[in-house]
């Protein structure tokens, strides 16, 4: 006579036994007990790397205008963000929309201790801010290198959700590579998808590593997404905090326009000779720009710059580097149905506060 299989005696008990978890009589294997302990063992002690040096960040913005006539007066209004610590004297990477036009900034670290923090640099376009206090015994975080973690590799984000102190998550990396819209309108690439948790508050926390490096900052969810969150690569961060400790801000050239997409038709392609069948048509024009001084015009599509191909306004600001400020360069440009090109000297783009 055959054995019943113990898998079918479980589910076979009566219901109204003692024990009615029929999984607890399952088989279990020692090697899923092994690989999830050492999955939370990693996640602690990457927690325990970290926390120290990651603080909540609050803000009082003076300048914002209330929206509700029957709300009480108040002077300032503000929100929370995180941060963390990255040098041992005090600098902390954070959002650039979370601190952006404060008025004032307080850090908790997490041992308790508060702070009044102080702007040293600000940029918009990479949603990246650096603020410094000046209080001693800070644990500065380790960080690590965004261009050596790959798809599936676990990462830990830690933050301040809703104010509640030092949240973690745990997810892997969905994909690399990514391209976030800015607040700013610029596009910020190399970006890090994760399914690790965010939540508003984690904003400028940092993602990091199971040994608890430090490889991204987290900076934006998909809201009616579940599991899409980004952060910037650390590797972009380093040269960004760089630049904003020792001028305060990012230069980026600008040639003064707004335009928009637009698919061009395939006889101008062709008789043109063109690499692409897209091209940014000007809608607005800044007074006094570059592009006024230029003689650009509305409706003029813009085609190449500098003998390169322009397919979308995204191409555009890639080329639009601190290099380009003051430097005379070639735009190629479809007017009606002719092809012409102009000279612009782009100018500095000013970050307006």
């Amino acid at each position: 006579m055959k054995e019943t299989p113990e898998w079918v005696e479980v589910f076979n008990q009566d219901p109204n036994q003692t024990d009615q978890n029929p999984s607890s009589k399952l088989p279990r294997s020692e090697d899923d007990r092994s690989l999830l302990d050492a999955y939370s063992d990693a996640v602690i002690r990457a927690a325990e790397k970290i926390s120290p040096s990651v603080v909540n960040i609050e803000v009082r913005n003076g300048n914002v205008r209330r929206h509700d006539p029957d709300e009480e007066a108040n002077p300032e209004t503000g929100g929370s963000g995180s941060g963390f610590v990255f040098t041992p004297d005090g600098f902390i990477l954070t959002n650039s929309h979370v601190v952006h036009q404060a008025n004032r900034i307080e850090v908790t670290l997490s041992d308790g201790r508060g702070a009044r923090a102080y702007p040293i640099g600000d940029d918009p376009d990479s949603d990246l801010a650096v603020i410094r206090i000046h209080k001693p015994d800070l644990t500065a975080a380790v960080l690590g290198d965004s261009e050596k973690i790959k798809v599936g590799q676990l990462v830990i984000a830690i933050g301040n959700p809703y104010g509640l102190q030092c949240t973690v998550t745990s997810g892997v990396v969905s994909a690399l590579g990514r391209s976030l819209r800015a607040g700013s309108g610029r596009l910020i690439d190399n970006i890090i998808q994760t399914d690790a948790a965010l939540n508003p508050g984690n904003s400028g926390g940092p993602l990091v590593t199971s040994r608890g490096d430090v490889v991204g900052i987290n900076t934006a969810i998909i809201r009616p997404a579940q599991g899409i969150c980004f952060a910037v690569g650390i590797n972009s961060v380093k040269y960004i905090a760089g630049r904003l400790i020792k001028e305060g801000k990012i230069t980026r050239s600008y040639i003064g326009v707004g335009g928009q997409n637009i698919v061009l038709p395939r006889r101008l392609v062709r008789y043109h000779q063109l690499p692409f069948e897209k091209g940014i048509q000007i809608v607005t024009i800044e007074k006094n720009s570059p592009a006024e001084k230029a003689g650009l015009l509305n409706r003029d599509i813009l085609v190449s710059f500098d003998g390169h191909p322009l397919s979308e306004i995204d191409d555009l600001h890639r080329l639009l580097t601190e290099n380009r400020v003051g430097m005379k360069s070639f735009l190629t440009v479809i007017r009606y149905t002719e092809k012409i090109m102009l000279e612009i000297t782009p100018g500095e783009h000013r970050l307006i506060r």
